[in-house]
């Protein structure tokens, strides 16, 4: 991250003082998403360049640098989601009515659920195939806030959080129960493969439940920040989520999530327990499941979030790490398809120069297939990680100032 304060970017003088005039916009909300965006790189970096053979959430194989590289990245999906309810509901503070945002989540979602089918998907393998990741889960909670922002605020609030509270009540349903019409369930709340042939299966990760409920209590969230005391609101509101999380990660009762088992990943994730020594105790504890994602999980990773929403309330995109956060926080659609083809193309090169063999397939369909001699170890992934973002800054930029020309370009509001 100090590289990229310290980047050099003299091309355009005057992009702090347009951040900044945008007033309707917090700065506060882009400053954080860009964050998880910049966050949510490592990740993918170390999917595509790693020689680990196991995800960091095994127990049996994994250490603390490993697991606090993946521990850190779990806050972007849940951020990712949450802040896409409260965006819309700022748009209707904006100009756009109630009809309109609906209609956006409608098409928006559409248009993500093709995108991940067709540009995202190929980009993780550079071969066909499909797989049902994070933007095809935003893209159905998209789909569904178009019927639930037509109704009262309170209730939209009420199921989202009562969608993110209970949902771990469903856990113990297996989709074989459900026969033929099981590939539904695994849509709806148990990540799974759905056999579509002999040969070809379709992988659903991202499920609407709790989804949904984290992206309908984002848009009642954002009534909050209209009011002249929100920085305190959204301050308890983090600390209270971090507090619950402690005192129901700590009792192991109720909230730790069982139902997901995808792609080969062990069950290591779910109660906690005490283990041979203080690291592994301390990754028990935070290894929490985001397949679906846990009570505990969403709790682990918005409280904090919150927290740190509140304590940049007051930002402003005048310079250095604010204003390059905000960047990547105003384009993260644009961000998010670049980065993967950007990573993917770097770990190629990165392949052929140590001359290492080039994976074929999607990195992420099986850690078992990285080939023997394949990959690099942390301090690597983290020197390609942040190349990878500096490297991404211009192109955000223009994007950035592209949509602020031309605003009357309805089109460029889906990218």
């Amino acid at each position: 991250m100090v590289a990229l304060v310290g980047s050099p970017v003299t091309a355009v003088k005057t992009e702090a003082s347009r951040l900044s005039a945008q007033a309707p916009r917090l700065v506060s909300v882009d400053a954080l998403r860009g964050l998880v965006m910049v966050i949510m790189a490592l990740d993918h970096t170390r999917d595509f360049m790693s020689h680990q053979g196991f995800p960091p959430e095994d127990m049996a194989h994994t250490n603390g640098a490993l697991f606090f590289t993946r521990f850190i990245t779990h806050f972007c999906a849940p951020v990712f989601a949450f802040l896409g309810g409260t965006g819309a509901f700022l748009a209707t503070r904006r100009g756009k009515s109630l009809p309109q945002v609906s209609r956006f989540f409608l098409t928006r979602g559409l248009w993500l659920v093709l995108l991940e089918f067709t540009v995202i998907d190929f980009a993780w393998g550079f071969v066909p195939w499909v797989h049902a990741g994070v933007i095809w889960g935003l893209g159905w909670s998209m789909v569904a806030m178009a019927l639930i922002v037509r109704l009262p605020m309170r209730w939209i609030g009420a199921l989202g959080l009562g969608m993110i509270a209970t949902h771990n009540l469903l856990d113990r349903i297996n989709p074989a129960s459900f026969g033929k019409l099981s590939w539904l369930w695994m849509f709806l709340h148990t990540p799974g493969r759905v056999p579509v042939s002999d040969h070809f299966q379709f992988s659903v990760r991202y499920v609407l439940i709790p989804w949904v409920g984290v992206m309908a209590a984002g848009f009642a969230f954002g009534s909050l920040l209209q009011r002249p005391d929100r920085r305190k609101w959204i301050l308890t509101l983090g600390v209270s989520a971090t507090i619950l999380f402690f005192v129901l990660r700590g009792l192991n009762l109720y909230g730790n999530g069982i139902a997901g088992l995808p792609f080969g990943y062990p069950r290591s994730a779910g109660p906690w327990s005490v283990q041979p020594t203080l690291s592994l105790t301390v990754i028990s504890f935070f290894n929490t499941l985001k397949y679906p994602p846990a009570l505990d999980y969403l709790l682990m990773t918005l409280g904090p979030s919150l927290i740190l929403l509140g304590l940049i309330d007051k930002a402003k995109a005048e310079g250095g790490l604010s204003r390059i956060l905000v960047v990547y926080g105003r384009v993260p659609l644009f961000y998010y398809v670049l980065h993967l083809y950007l990573i993917h193309i770097l770990a190629i090169l990165v392949a052929l120069v140590f001359h290492q063999p080039i994976l074929h397939g999607s990195v992420i369909a099986d850690f078992a297939t990285k080939p023997s001699g394949y990959g690099h170890g942390l301090p690597f992934i983290y020197a390609m990680w942040i190349l990878a973002v500096a490297i991404l800054y211009l192109p955000c930029l223009w994007f950035m100032e592209l949509r602020s020309r031309h605003r009357d370009w309805t089109w460029l509001s889906y990218l």
